[in-house]
């Protein structure tokens, strides 16, 4: 499963289910990303999304240039959050 969502503002939301080629691990098996260049309403929403919740990777500078965090929110989600980098 895959499946992609543009926001009106230019956000991205995606899910995705673990891949053929990894071990499935019941739980942990889907995931959403939310991605897009509004580094205030992103950072927001990963606070949301984070609090309560479990910090897997922190949201900070990525090698890639963005800025990238993954979080598992109160409720048992996963999510990845990815805010666009300055444009080269």
């Amino acid at each position: 499963m895959h499946a992609e969502l543009t926001t009106p503002n230019g956000m991205v939301l995606m899910a995705a289910d673990t891949p053929n080629s990894m071990d499935l691990t019941v739980g942990t098996n889907h995931a959403l990303s939310l991605s897009g260049e509004d580094e205030q309403e992103l950072r927001g929403y990963w606070d949301k999304l984070s609090d309560g919740g479990t910090v897997v990777e922190p949201l900070a500078q990525a090698p890639w240039g963005d800025s990238f965090g993954m979080c598992v929110d109160r409720f048992g989600i996963h999510w990845m959050v990815n805010i666009a980098g300055p444009k080269a």
